[in-house]
């Protein structure tokens, strides 16, 4: 074997496969329904079975997949349900980690989440709607990093995911762009009510326009 030739190890295959599924279904190149055939994934990455049904059994844990039988692995359907339970958990989280943002933040922390929104302003611009979601999330993360409490992380680290798939079918950028800089004004201003408040109604905002979005007005999983 050629000293230049490497063997990727297993788990690095593993988190490649996951990483590229995850990151086709918060797109929205694999549809909710969509079956994923572990002989078909590991002809297209030219990988072994193994590390696809690791990355499909990984995707069911982080909720995007699930099994409609033992040999069947499709792209979950999103219930109302399933978007209320998680902007619940997004509510209790995330105003908290604004408010304590609003207290702990320092000049660099809110230099980084203004370069954030300038890039966001740039992306609702252009329309770019993987760039907004990208740069949206990013936001976000920077905000409950901000707090300072690492349990508040590793709360939210489990759920992020689908978080991001499902608002990335909200396409009422200004809107979120408008939310944002606000939301980022009452960090700043380092009063934790105010934070709390615009956070408690960007979340609601969020959620009620996902839900448009989502379902359509007809409650019906998609």
């Amino acid at each position: 074997m050629s000293s230049a030739t490497k063997i990727e190890p297993l788990g690095a295959v593993r988190e490649r496969v996951l990483a590229t599924l995850r990151q086709e279904i918060i797109a929205g190149d694999l549809r909710p329904g969509d079956r994923l055939v572990e002989r078909e994934l590991a002809e297209r990455f030219g990988v072994s079975r193994v590390p696809v049904r690791e990355a499909i059994r990984a995707l069911v844990t982080e909720g995007f997949v699930h099994f409609e039988t033992p040999r069947r692995a499709v792209v979950r359907r999103l219930t109302p349900n399933d978007v209320k339970e998680l902007f619940e958990l997004r509510e209790a989280l995330e105003v908290y980690a604004a408010g304590l943002a609003a207290s702990r933040a320092t000049p660099q922390d809110l230099a980084e989440v203004e370069a954030l929104l300038d890039l966001s302003a740039a992306a609702t611009e252009a329309g770019d709607a993987e760039k907004i979601t990208d740069i949206n999330s990013r936001l976000h993360d920077r905000i409950v990093a901000m707090a300072g409490n690492s349990l508040l992380i590793e709360a939210l680290e489990p759920v992020a995911g689908r978080l991001r798939w499902m608002t990335r079918r909200n396409e009422e950028w200004p809107q979120l762009l408008v939310e944002h800089r606000e939301l980022y004004e009452a960090i700043a201003s380092g009063d934790p009510e105010r934070a709390r408040a615009h956070a408690l109604a960007h979340v609601r905002t969020n959620y009620e326009s996902t839900v448009r979005q989502l379902f359509a007005d007809t409650g019906e999983p998609i």
